[in-house]
């Protein structure tokens, strides 16, 4: 059975959209990492993610966040793009006879790098990137193999603050990226008017389900 027209058309919109959320998180590739290398890891991280498959009720933990994407592993890998490989969650360290814990850590196939995920609810703080800053330190040296890339840290928070966020990252030497995510993705504005009407779809799903009745008989 075949569907097309209006019935398609806010599902291939949508999709439309999704290259102008890659490369846009804040980063410090730049400053941290080589061309052409730093512009293959910027266009590998998104802003902002969606993760409009969680069903989470607010407000809510940043425990269950973590734990709501790992039950939907699958769904968060195919969001967070081709290459992503799973380590972990709360992954511990020892340093300095404290423990501390990596939310998610994850492996990248292509970029050859360790990926450290930091789950925060609401607002950037400039503290954050001092936290991810030392994980990655961490990593590189206790699971970092000489021939991996430095490991990129990522911060995923409700609104990233761009401005306190581009200063937060100006100094830091691990490679680092802030990128917002959404529980529900919001429709540009300039693509509402172009969507079809209720009444438009139905009209065209009661034409074709009447045509293929008249085919039947």
């Amino acid at each position: 059975m075949r569907r097309g027209g209006a019935a398609n058309t806010l599902a291939l919109m949508i999709k439309s959209q999704a290259y102008k959320r890659q490369g846009a998180a804040v980063t410090n590739f730049d400053q941290c990492l080589p061309e052409p290398h730093a512009q293959l890891v910027r266009d590998t991280l998104k802003d902002p993610y969606i993760f409009d498959f969680l069903t989470l009720d607010k407000p809510f933990r940043e425990r269950e966040l973590e734990t709501g994407l790992l039950e939907h592993l699958e769904q968060f890998l195919l969001e967070l793009g081709a290459g992503f490989a799973f380590v972990g969650r709360q992954v511990h360290l020892d340093v300095g006879e404290q423990d501390f814990y990596i939310d998610l850590l994850f492996y990248h196939l292509r970029l050859r790098s360790f990926v450290v995920v930091d789950l925060k609810i609401g607002s950037f703080k400039p503290e954050y990137t001092g936290k991810i800053n030392f994980y990655c330190n961490v990593v590189d040296d206790h699971y970092r193999h000489e021939t991996d890339n430095p490991t990129i840290g990522l911060i995923l928070c409700q609104d990233k603050k761009r401005i306190l966020a581009e200063y937060a990252l100006r100094g830091m030497n691990k490679p680092i990226g802030i990128s917002e995510y959404e529980l529900t993705r919001a429709l540009p504005e300039e693509l509402k008017s172009a969507l079809p009407t209720i009444e438009e779809i139905e009209a065209e799903l009661s034409g074709e389900l009447q045509g293929e009745n008249e085919g039947e008989g």
